[in-house]
């Protein structure tokens, strides 16, 4: 699992994404919400814009297997 540290108490999910490197660019994490593979603490989210914030656990299932990012 990758922890992803914030400044602030919270993120938008499509950044985060971007940040922990599981998408490249914003339209990248729209296209992996879209295809409903993004759950945050275990519920499906298909909402770029959702806050996260400290504790929160994203896991994103890629071909290559499930991506965890913890955010901190």
């Amino acid at each position: 699992m990758t922890t992803v540290p914030l400044d602030d108490d919270s993120i938008r999910l499509g950044q985060l994404l971007k940040l922990a490197g599981i998408a490249d660019s914003g339209a990248d994490a729209r296209l992996l919400l879209a295809d409903g593979v993004v759950r945050v603490n275990g519920e499906p989210e298909d909402r770029r814009g959702r806050q996260v914030r400290r504790g929160d656990v994203v896991e994103v299932s890629l071909p290559q297997g499930v991506e965890r990012v913890e955010v901190g």
